[in-house]
């Protein structure tokens, strides 16, 4: 019998860094520690993996069908190598079907796209995950708009997959504030959003959770820390397909890139639910 696969949501980090030098890679140690680690954690080999980008919103919740994707170089800046970069997973058309399928029978939009290939929101974390690129991976687009409540119902209505051995993964961050992302003044909102975060995932039930993070613009520092929500929305994918399964923090960092507050959350039917006294 196929396992039943965890959910993840991951912070991803900033451009091309799993594919940089050895001195670009190394503010990214312990972020890359717990990707390389997330295998093991996993158990089993996938079949695919269904990962859930920032960096790609359309108006209809969206899949990759190319089977061999082509890069997109979503970032500037960066050294010219990185504009050369392959991260050469095969597409899975018949997942990207299978999902279109699910997602339509919960009455949300969904349709394919048979050009896009992997942005940095993918590839780089997938470097780290699975750097033989030998795991099929299909890209999976928010909904424009941006609103919590259907990105939770888009992660419900994918939850099947995870008994069919899709690894479903969401990639954003914890903390998204390009302005402040290398100030100071970063720091302070990245932890106390991030500890509101906690609690709200692990501190109580399923349904308590979700309606929590359908009104994350009312927690601590929300908006701070997240001015546009998109790199939060993978979460709301990732909570919703995981069920009544709990959660647990993987990965937690309080010097991200200087002083930032990160995290990422795992979910799991044989995770310990964990109930704060402190909400922290």
């Amino acid at each position: 019998m196929q396992p039943r696969l965890p959910v993840y949501f991951i912070s991803h980090g900033g451009g091309p860094w799993s594919f940089m030098d050895e001195a670009s890679r190394a503010p990214y140690a312990k972020l890359s520690a717990e990707l390389a680690d997330m295998p093991r954690q996993v158990g089993v080999r996938p079949a695919a993996v269904l990962m859930v980008s920032a960096h790609w919103d359309e108006r209809a919740f969206t899949l990759t069908s190319h089977p061999a994707p082509p890069m997109i170089y979503d970032y500037g800046g960066f050294p010219d190598y990185t504009y050369r970069i392959r991260y050469d997973a095969p597409g899975h058309p018949l997942l990207a079907a299978r999902a279109q399928t699910l997602i339509e029978a919960a009455g949300l939009p969904a349709a394919l796209d048979s050009e896009r290939g992997f942005d940095h929101g993918l590839f780089t974390p997938m470097k780290v995950i699975y750097p033989l690129a030998d795991i099929p991976v299909v890209q999976l687009s928010l909904l424009r708009g941006l609103d919590a409540e259907s990105h939770l119902a888009l992660g419900r209505a994918i939850a099947p997959l995870r008994d069919e051995g899709v690894l479903i993964i969401g990639s954003g961050l914890s903390y998204h504030n390009l302005r402040e992302f290398f100030s100071p003044r970063g720091w302070g909102p990245s932890r106390e959003f991030d500890a509101w975060l906690n609690g709200a995932l692990l501190g109580g039930s399923a349904e308590e959770r979700a309606k929590l993070l359908i009104r994350w613009e009312s927690a601590p520092a929300a908006r701070a820390a997240h001015p546009r929500e998109e790199h939060l929305l993978p979460l709301m994918v990732a909570v919703g397909a995981a069920g009544d399964d709990p959660a647990e923090r993987s990965y937690r960092e309080t010097d991200f890139l200087g002083g930032l507050t990160v995290s990422n959350f795992r979910f799991a039917s044989g995770v310990r639910p964990h109930f704060p006294a402190n909400g922290v």
